[in-house]
């Protein structure tokens, strides 16, 4: 049996497939920025605060890396509504993914931040560095090191997930590329197409978070814990 590739039948709807590239790319963006920093937070607060603050954020993160995102996704889509909070399809999928994110990204720097040393926070109050001093140059920064190309893949993997959203109708690439396919009737073309664009999507994520690591963690890593401590205090 042939069959005659006829990609030229989806040209037609470049616009569409271009609209919903950006908006993938503002939710993976955004959520990703969001997500970080939630899970900074939660991280930071679990290691520094009591067992009732542990426990609260251990059960997030249970319930979040233990239930499928699409639950999720409804969740914040249809079940809002029902507390008399309506969302947008596009802020559902975003609040979806940076909850979602977070709670991954919550475990992934709780490691890092017990890789820390108890030494290393001794020699920081040893050199006279303030508590805030000491988490950011000594606890935070280096654990976030430690765990970076952890995080990396983690925002890779939500960008790739980002495709789920079109179950609640968020027009990002793979609902773009449901609605070309309706229209074209070449679902094998389409879908070839929408791989690709995710593929080098994945790819160019990847490099940007590669520069971004690089400028931020490139010259740490590449030291001793001791010099760092002491340039911090020059």
């Amino acid at each position: 049996m042939s069959y005659t590739f006829q990609f030229g039948a989806i040209a037609q709807y470049t616009d569409e497939i271009v609209a919903g590239i950006w908006l993938t790319i503002m939710l993976s963006a955004a959520s990703i920025v969001m997500g970080s920093l939630l899970g900074i937070i939660l991280a930071s607060l679990r290691s520094m605060h009591g067992r009732a603050v542990r426990l609260m954020v251990d059960a997030y993160v249970e319930i979040i890396r233990n239930t499928p995102f699409l639950v999720q996704l409804f969740i914040v889509y249809f079940g809002l509504p029902g507390v008399g909070l309506r969302v947008s399809a596009t802020t559902a999928a975003l609040i979806g993914m940076t909850i979602n994110l977070a709670a991954y990204s919550t475990e992934i720097i709780r490691a890092g931040i017990e890789a820390v040393h108890k030494s290393q926070i001794e020699a920081g109050e040893a050199l006279g560095f303030t508590s805030l001093q000491i988490y950011r140059h000594v606890i935070i920064m280096p654990a976030i090191a430690k765990v970076y190309p952890a995080l990396c893949s983690q925002f890779v993997l939500m960008m790739l997930a980002s495709s789920i959203c079109s179950a609640i109708s968020t027009k990002e690439l793979a609902a773009s590329a449901a609605f070309v396919e309706s229209q074209s009737f070449r679902s094998f073309e389409v879908y070839i197409v929408v791989t690709l664009i995710y593929l080098a999507l994945a790819l160019a994520l990847r490099a940007i978070l590669a520069l971004v690591g690089w400028s931020l963690f490139g010259r740490r890593v590449a030291r001793t814990t001791t010099t760092s401590l002491a340039e911090v205090q020059a």
